[in-house]
């Protein structure tokens, strides 16, 4: 069992983890002191239990979101979604080479026309 030391909100604590799970861990209390830091505004005045409920909710909120956004994509058929979104941009850069190759063909006409 690997120990290791992380800080959030400049405050250190010792994790143990499994063997091989410390960058893991460093990872994730990066986040945690991530959203700890732009809660407090780097100030060491708020209270750690408080600090914990709101840095909770924050990323409870943010999972919640990407779990509602996760599931729409999917019952709107995601792939036909990324399917319809390329035809979209093919058809868009379509558009502008021939725009190109218009403005191409005009100035070479005039160049000739020199």
């Amino acid at each position: 069992m690997a120990q290791v030391t992380i800080t959030i909100n400049s405050r250190e604590y010792a994790v143990a983890c499994e063997d091989g799970q410390e960058g893991r861990i460093y990872q994730l209390a990066g986040l945690l002191d991530e959203k700890a830091q732009a809660l407090t505004g780097g100030s060491l005045q708020v209270n750690e239990n408080m600090l914990l409920a709101m840095v909770g909710l924050v990323l409870a909120d943010e999972l919640t979101e990407l779990k509602k956004n996760n599931n729409a994509h999917k019952n709107t058929g995601g792939q036909n979604i990324d399917s319809q979104r390329l035809l979209e941009l093919d058809t868009a850069v379509s558009e502008k080479i021939k725009s190109l190759d218009e403005k191409l063909n005009l100035l070479a006409n005039e160049l000739n026309l020199l």
